[in-house]
């Protein structure tokens, strides 16, 4: 890809890493951001006018399992940590390699390796060849790992390698074939259920783990009150441990399954609302780290069945930035703390200098316009299926325009 001209926004809100958005320009040369502020263009530059919306930085989405441009894109995706649950899974260098070079040149794929060979949480994959080949991260998948001998190896294994381990915590011996949280939805419904538990006693083992290892841990998901408390005790204690979360654990309850709507199935399942209230309260004292789509789509042969045989994932691309704008509205967060989380936080996880408006960083940048209203609409979405749970529903936040660096790319705009 050839390096994109100079780039000069103008008349935007500029969303730096610290303090509230403020008046001010962005220039770029060779890709990259050279100032900030009071800036002016010079001859030769493309100039785009903002009209007061947010310069922001590209997002970066932290655990997706497919990449699908158009709707990344869309949603002011620049970047994406892409799960190892492929076919086959990202278990070898040369899977790996593939991956990371298959969005460009303008989309990012940082892919993260399987800790296991096939997924299986048995033998450790070839995490250090994988890691040479493009690995960002090693992932359990869509899995635990039960064996605690098998997790511990693998912890120790990516302290060496300085890549955090990305676990999905739910203890399996519990959750078995479970599609609900147990509670008076799922009795209600007859659906097969888990206890809320399930996923508490995963995140105390793996926190245990990670401290014997000496290991950074990223939970993907923490979705139960109890499991978030386990993550702020181990913060408070100095450990590295970091948790995310996907809008519709935050948006939604485990009422969303109440009409059998298999766009509501997911992994883990939705919660009762109290754990709901935990996870916002968790989003504004700074236990959660990572705000992520869990883009994961899925078509008709997947959704359009039973509740308890379909499979769990939404498409989360083209909502993940309206829906985390709520919280702000709602005054949940602010603003800078919404782009730490979906752009700044993981991309310090991955270690890419990526995420954040500064000098020298890559020139991937987003304008926003963040009310500007528009309705999802799972029919008209860009993903490759629109098996979103928020159908229909109206949201304020739209891309206005996406620079990769510097080079402008599809987006979302009207």
């Amino acid at each position: 890809m050839s390096v994109a001209p100079p780039l000069t926004i103008i008349n935007g809100l500029l969303v730096l890493p610290h303090g509230a958005p403020r008046p001010g320009a962005l220039r770029s040369e060779d890709g990259r951001i050279v100032a900030l502020g009071d800036v002016a263009p010079e001859s030769g530059d493309r100039v785009i006018d903002a009209r007061g919306a947010l310069i922001a930085p590209g997002l970066v989405d932290f655990g997706v399992f497919a990449i699908d441009k158009p709707a990344f894109h869309f949603g002011g995706i620049t970047r994406a940590a892409l799960m190892p649950d492929q076919s086959p899974p990202l278990d070898r260098p040369s899977s790996v390699r593939f991956a990371a070079q298959s969005g460009k040149p303008d989309f990012w794929v940082h892919p993260m390796a399987a800790a296991t060979r096939g997924l299986e949480g048995a033998e450790l994959a070839e995490i250090a060849l994988m890691r040479q080949a493009g690995a960002r991260a090693v992932a359990t998948g869509r899995h635990w790992i039960g064996d605690s001998g098998t997790m511990l190896r693998l912890l120790r294994y990516a302290a060496m390698l300085d890549l955090v381990v990305v676990s999905h915590a739910e203890d399996e011996g519990l959750a078995g074939a479970a599609v609900a949280t147990a509670g008076e939805m799922a009795t209600r419904l007859g659906l097969p259920s888990a206890p809320a538990e399930a996923e508490a006693l995963a995140v105390a083992r793996d926190i245990a783990l990670a401290e014997m290892a000496g290991a950074r841990l990223h939970l993907r998901q923490v979705t139960t009150a109890a499991g978030l408390a386990l993550v702020r005790a181990a913060k408070a204690r100095g450990l590295a441990v970091t948790a995310g979360i996907t809008p519709a654990h935050f948006m939604l309850s485990d009422i969303a399954v109440s009409d059998f709507r298999t766009f509501a199935r997911l992994s883990p399942p939705l919660r009762a609302e109290a754990d709901r209230q935990a996870v916002l309260a968790a989003l504004a004292d700074g236990t959660i780290d990572v705000i992520g789509s869990g883009h994961d789509p899925r078509g008709p042969e997947d959704k359009r069945l039973p509740f308890a045989d379909a499979e769990p994932g939404m498409a989360g691309a083209e909502t993940l930035l309206p829906l985390t704008l709520t919280l702000v509205r709602d005054g949940v967060i602010d603003i800078t703390r919404a782009f730490d989380l979906l752009a700044a936080s993981p991309a310090r996880l991955l270690g890419v200098t990526a995420g954040v408006l500064a000098e020298g960083a890559e020139a991937d940048i987003a304008v926003i316009e963040p009310e500007r209203p528009w309705i999802v609409d799972s029919n008209k979405m860009a993903a490759s299926a629109g098996n979103t749970p928020f159908d229909r529903q109206p949201v304020q936040g739209r891309v206005i325009a996406l620079f990769k660096g510097a080079a402008p790319v599809g987006s979302g705009a009207a």
